[in-house]
Protein backbone atom coordinates (compact mmCIF):
# COMPACT_ATOMS: atom_id res chain seq x y z
CA UNK A 1 0.00 0.00 0.00
CA UNK A 2 1.25 3.44 -0.91
CA UNK A 3 2.87 5.28 2.08
CA UNK A 4 1.29 7.85 3.63
CA UNK A 5 2.24 11.78 2.75
CA UNK A 6 0.80 14.68 4.15
CA UNK A 7 0.31 17.68 2.44
CA UNK A 8 2.32 21.10 3.81
CA UNK A 9 0.84 24.39 3.78
CA UNK A 10 1.28 25.84 0.66
CA UNK A 11 0.23 23.56 -1.84
CA UNK A 12 -2.83 24.86 -2.66
CA UNK A 13 -2.40 27.91 -5.92
CA UNK A 14 -1.66 31.47 -4.53
CA UNK A 15 -3.61 33.35 -7.53
CA UNK A 16 -1.11 36.59 -7.61
CA UNK A 17 2.08 34.54 -8.03
CA UNK A 18 0.97 32.05 -10.26
CA UNK A 19 2.41 33.26 -13.28
CA UNK A 20 5.90 34.20 -11.67
CA UNK A 21 7.96 30.83 -12.19
CA UNK A 22 5.96 30.65 -15.88
CA UNK A 23 8.36 31.01 -18.94
CA UNK A 24 6.23 34.15 -21.02
CA UNK A 25 5.71 31.75 -23.86
CA UNK A 26 3.92 29.18 -21.78
CA UNK A 27 1.77 32.32 -20.53
CA UNK A 28 0.66 33.39 -23.77
CA UNK A 29 -0.37 30.35 -24.61
CA UNK A 30 -2.62 29.57 -21.41
CA UNK A 31 -4.03 32.91 -21.98
CA UNK A 32 -5.17 31.98 -25.10
CA UNK A 33 -6.60 28.20 -23.60
CA UNK A 34 -8.38 30.05 -20.96
CA UNK A 35 -11.67 30.55 -22.81
CA UNK A 36 -11.82 26.97 -24.14
CA UNK A 37 -11.63 25.32 -21.06
CA UNK A 38 -14.10 27.21 -19.55
CA UNK A 39 -16.56 26.16 -21.92
CA UNK A 40 -15.51 22.31 -22.31
CA UNK A 41 -17.89 20.30 -20.34
CA UNK A 42 -15.81 17.44 -20.34
CA UNK A 43 -11.88 17.67 -19.90
CA UNK A 44 -9.82 14.22 -20.35
CA UNK A 45 -5.90 14.79 -19.05
CA UNK A 46 -3.33 12.00 -19.18
CA UNK A 47 -0.10 12.24 -17.30
CA UNK A 48 3.28 10.19 -17.83
CA UNK A 49 6.93 10.04 -16.08
CA UNK A 50 6.91 13.64 -16.83
CA UNK A 51 5.14 14.64 -14.20
CA UNK A 52 6.43 12.10 -11.45
CA UNK A 53 10.21 13.11 -12.84
CA UNK A 54 9.70 16.83 -11.40
CA UNK A 55 9.34 14.84 -7.69
CA UNK A 56 12.25 12.99 -8.10
CA UNK A 57 10.82 9.49 -9.47
CA UNK A 58 13.63 8.25 -11.98
CA UNK A 59 12.14 7.37 -15.20
CA UNK A 60 12.37 4.32 -17.35
CA UNK A 61 14.38 5.93 -19.88
CA UNK A 62 17.21 7.23 -16.85
CA UNK A 63 20.07 5.48 -16.37
CA UNK A 64 20.00 3.45 -14.00
CA UNK A 65 22.33 2.88 -10.80
CA UNK A 66 24.41 0.96 -8.39
CA UNK A 67 23.92 -2.99 -8.46
CA UNK A 68 21.14 -1.81 -11.23
CA UNK A 69 23.53 -0.31 -14.09
CA UNK A 70 24.43 -2.92 -16.33
CA UNK A 71 20.51 -3.19 -16.78
CA UNK A 72 17.54 -2.05 -19.37
CA UNK A 73 14.29 -1.38 -17.49
CA UNK A 74 12.69 -2.93 -20.56
CA UNK A 75 14.68 -5.91 -19.81
CA UNK A 76 13.35 -6.52 -15.96
CA UNK A 77 9.68 -4.95 -16.47
CA UNK A 78 8.28 -7.81 -18.63
CA UNK A 79 6.55 -11.41 -17.55
CA UNK A 80 9.61 -13.76 -19.47
CA UNK A 81 12.02 -11.98 -17.50
CA UNK A 82 10.18 -12.63 -14.31
CA UNK A 83 9.71 -16.13 -15.42
CA UNK A 84 13.06 -17.08 -16.10
CA UNK A 85 14.79 -14.86 -13.05
CA UNK A 86 11.77 -13.95 -10.59
CA UNK A 87 14.22 -12.96 -7.50
CA UNK A 88 16.04 -10.12 -10.08
CA UNK A 89 12.68 -8.76 -11.01
CA UNK A 90 11.25 -8.91 -7.80
CA UNK A 91 14.92 -7.67 -5.65
CA UNK A 92 14.57 -4.82 -8.57
CA UNK A 93 11.17 -3.82 -7.93
CA UNK A 94 11.96 -3.42 -4.15
CA UNK A 95 14.89 -1.22 -5.43
CA UNK A 96 12.47 1.33 -7.44
CA UNK A 97 10.16 1.48 -4.30
CA UNK A 98 12.81 2.24 -1.66
CA UNK A 99 13.83 5.06 -4.37
CA UNK A 100 9.96 6.50 -4.42
CA UNK A 101 8.57 5.80 -0.98
CA UNK A 102 9.65 9.28 0.43
CA UNK A 103 8.62 11.24 -2.81
CA UNK A 104 5.77 14.03 -2.74
CA UNK A 105 3.44 15.36 -5.06
CA UNK A 106 4.70 18.58 -6.81
CA UNK A 107 2.99 21.60 -7.51
CA UNK A 108 1.58 19.70 -10.31
CA UNK A 109 -0.35 17.25 -8.62
CA UNK A 110 -1.88 19.45 -6.29
CA UNK A 111 -3.00 21.82 -8.78
CA UNK A 112 -4.65 19.04 -11.03
CA UNK A 113 -6.26 17.60 -8.08
CA UNK A 114 -7.57 21.57 -7.27
CA UNK A 115 -8.59 21.72 -10.84
CA UNK A 116 -10.40 18.58 -10.62
CA UNK A 117 -12.70 19.30 -7.10
CA UNK A 118 -13.35 22.60 -8.31
CA UNK A 119 -14.36 21.25 -11.66
CA UNK A 120 -17.13 19.34 -9.83
CA UNK A 121 -18.68 22.49 -8.13
CA UNK A 122 -18.77 24.20 -11.92
CA UNK A 123 -20.85 21.46 -13.61
CA UNK A 124 -17.76 20.46 -15.28
CA UNK A 125 -15.91 16.49 -16.12
CA UNK A 126 -12.40 16.24 -15.30
CA UNK A 127 -11.57 12.90 -16.28
CA UNK A 128 -7.64 12.16 -15.30
CA UNK A 129 -6.02 9.41 -16.41
CA UNK A 130 -2.03 8.13 -15.52
CA UNK A 131 0.30 6.06 -16.64
CA UNK A 132 2.04 6.25 -13.62
CA UNK A 133 2.45 4.17 -10.71
CA UNK A 134 3.45 5.94 -7.75
CA UNK A 135 0.28 7.12 -6.60
CA UNK A 136 1.04 10.90 -6.12
CA UNK A 137 -2.56 12.35 -7.70
CA UNK A 138 -4.07 10.72 -5.00
CA UNK A 139 -1.58 11.99 -2.71
CA UNK A 140 -2.23 15.31 -3.67
CA UNK A 141 -5.86 14.49 -3.89
CA UNK A 142 -7.49 13.59 -7.38
CA UNK A 143 -9.85 10.96 -8.33
CA UNK A 144 -7.60 8.60 -10.99
CA UNK A 145 -7.52 5.85 -13.27
CA UNK A 146 -4.80 3.94 -13.32
CA UNK A 147 -3.76 2.41 -16.81
CA UNK A 148 -0.09 0.90 -15.73
CA UNK A 149 -1.14 -0.64 -11.99
CA UNK A 150 0.41 0.04 -8.64
CA UNK A 151 3.42 0.15 -7.45
CA UNK A 152 2.86 -0.20 -3.95
CA UNK A 153 0.39 -3.53 -4.86
CA UNK A 154 1.61 -6.91 -5.15
CA UNK A 155 -0.51 -9.58 -7.10
CA UNK A 156 0.14 -13.45 -7.67
CA UNK A 157 1.84 -14.25 -10.78
CA UNK A 158 -0.72 -17.42 -11.50
CA UNK A 159 -4.15 -17.06 -9.83
CA UNK A 160 -3.95 -12.61 -10.15
CA UNK A 161 -5.18 -12.35 -6.65
CA UNK A 162 -4.17 -8.92 -5.07
CA UNK A 163 -2.71 -8.13 -1.93
CA UNK A 164 -2.99 -4.85 -0.26
CA UNK A 165 -0.54 -5.01 2.40
CA UNK A 166 2.59 -3.20 3.30
CA UNK A 167 5.51 -3.90 1.60
CA UNK A 168 8.64 -4.49 3.21
CA UNK A 169 11.22 -2.77 1.17
CA UNK A 170 13.98 -4.24 2.84
CA UNK A 171 13.38 -8.03 1.66
CA UNK A 172 13.94 -9.24 -1.23
CA UNK A 173 12.78 -12.69 -0.77
CA UNK A 174 10.44 -13.49 -3.00
CA UNK A 175 6.86 -13.99 -1.78
CA UNK A 176 4.49 -17.33 -2.28
CA UNK A 177 0.62 -16.58 -2.71
CA UNK A 178 -1.52 -17.84 0.21
CA UNK A 179 -3.91 -19.07 -2.18
CA UNK A 180 -1.99 -20.95 -4.90
CA UNK A 181 1.67 -20.91 -3.84
CA UNK A 182 2.54 -19.18 -7.23
CA UNK A 183 5.14 -16.42 -7.10
CA UNK A 184 3.82 -12.86 -6.13
CA UNK A 185 4.97 -9.95 -8.13
CA UNK A 186 4.26 -6.18 -8.37
CA UNK A 187 0.65 -5.14 -9.40
CA UNK A 188 2.12 -3.80 -12.24
CA UNK A 189 1.54 -3.99 -16.34
CA UNK A 190 4.62 -5.16 -18.16
CA UNK A 191 5.99 -4.57 -21.34
CA UNK A 192 3.69 -6.99 -23.86
CA UNK A 193 0.88 -7.29 -21.37
CA UNK A 194 -2.59 -5.73 -22.05
CA UNK A 195 -3.90 -3.00 -19.71
CA UNK A 196 -6.57 -4.08 -16.85
CA UNK A 197 -9.81 -3.79 -19.24
CA UNK A 198 -12.00 -1.77 -17.21
CA UNK A 199 -9.50 1.02 -16.61
CA UNK A 200 -8.79 1.25 -20.55
CA UNK A 201 -12.35 1.03 -21.21
CA UNK A 202 -12.98 4.36 -18.69
CA UNK A 203 -9.79 6.03 -20.36
CA UNK A 204 -11.44 5.47 -23.92
CA UNK A 205 -15.03 6.34 -23.00
CA UNK A 206 -13.17 9.81 -21.39
CA UNK A 207 -11.00 10.38 -24.73
CA UNK A 208 -14.34 9.89 -26.98
CA UNK A 209 -16.24 11.93 -24.82
CA UNK A 210 -14.15 15.04 -24.29
CA UNK A 211 -13.78 18.28 -25.67
CA UNK A 212 -9.87 18.98 -24.42
CA UNK A 213 -7.37 16.29 -23.90
CA UNK A 214 -4.39 17.71 -22.38
CA UNK A 215 -1.40 15.53 -22.25
CA UNK A 216 1.06 16.38 -19.46
CA UNK A 217 4.77 14.67 -19.66
CA UNK A 218 4.23 11.83 -21.64
CA UNK A 219 6.44 10.98 -24.57
CA UNK A 220 3.63 9.72 -26.83
CA UNK A 221 5.24 6.68 -27.07
CA UNK A 222 3.91 4.15 -25.23
CA UNK A 223 0.66 2.06 -26.42
CA UNK A 224 -1.97 1.57 -26.42
CA UNK A 225 -1.89 4.72 -23.85
CA UNK A 226 -0.69 7.08 -26.62
CA UNK A 227 -3.56 6.54 -28.90
CA UNK A 228 -5.71 8.30 -26.07
CA UNK A 229 -5.12 11.98 -27.82
CA UNK A 230 -5.67 10.24 -31.29
CA UNK A 231 -8.60 8.77 -30.36
CA UNK A 232 -10.50 12.11 -28.82
CA UNK A 233 -9.31 13.76 -31.85
CA UNK A 234 -10.92 11.30 -34.19
CA UNK A 235 -13.97 12.34 -31.82
CA UNK A 236 -13.44 16.11 -32.54
CA UNK A 237 -11.45 17.26 -29.39
CA UNK A 238 -9.05 19.71 -28.95
CA UNK A 239 -5.54 18.44 -27.88
CA UNK A 240 -2.85 20.55 -25.84
CA UNK A 241 0.46 18.89 -24.88
CA UNK A 242 1.92 20.42 -21.77
CA UNK A 243 5.90 19.27 -21.84
CA UNK A 244 9.21 19.98 -21.28
CA UNK A 245 9.94 18.55 -24.15
CA UNK A 246 7.16 19.06 -26.91
CA UNK A 247 7.28 15.81 -29.06
CA UNK A 248 6.10 17.32 -32.53
CA UNK A 249 2.85 15.49 -32.44
CA UNK A 250 1.05 15.85 -35.41
CA UNK A 251 -2.95 15.33 -33.44
CA UNK A 252 -2.04 18.42 -31.19
CA UNK A 253 -3.39 21.38 -31.79
CA UNK A 254 -1.28 23.84 -28.51
CA UNK A 255 1.92 23.56 -26.95
CA UNK A 256 2.24 24.60 -23.43
CA UNK A 257 6.33 23.97 -23.80
CA UNK A 258 7.91 24.02 -19.94
CA UNK A 259 8.07 22.19 -16.48
CA UNK A 260 4.41 21.09 -15.43
CA UNK A 261 4.97 22.52 -11.95
CA UNK A 262 4.96 25.84 -13.43
CA UNK A 263 2.56 25.32 -16.04
CA UNK A 264 -0.14 23.87 -14.29
CA UNK A 265 -0.57 25.74 -11.61
CA UNK A 266 -0.27 29.45 -13.46
CA UNK A 267 -3.36 27.72 -15.52
CA UNK A 268 -5.36 26.11 -13.17
CA UNK A 269 -4.91 29.48 -11.25
CA UNK A 270 -6.20 31.41 -14.09
CA UNK A 271 -9.01 29.27 -14.84
CA UNK A 272 -10.41 28.78 -10.73
CA UNK A 273 -10.55 32.88 -10.05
Amino acid sequence: MSPTHSSTKGDGIDENTAFSDCPDAAVQAIKLQLSRLRAAKSICILTGAGISAESGIPTFRDKQTGLWENYRAEELANIAAFERDPKTVWSWYQWRRQLVQDKLPNPAHYALAQWQAWAGTQGQNIDLVTQNVDDLHETAGSEVIHLHGHLWQNKCSQCELTFEEDVDYANNELLRCEACAGYVRPNIVWFGEGLPQKEWQAAELAAKNCAVFISIGTSSLVYPAAGLAQLAKQHGAYIIEINLNPTQSAVVDSVLAGKAGEIIPALVAQLIT
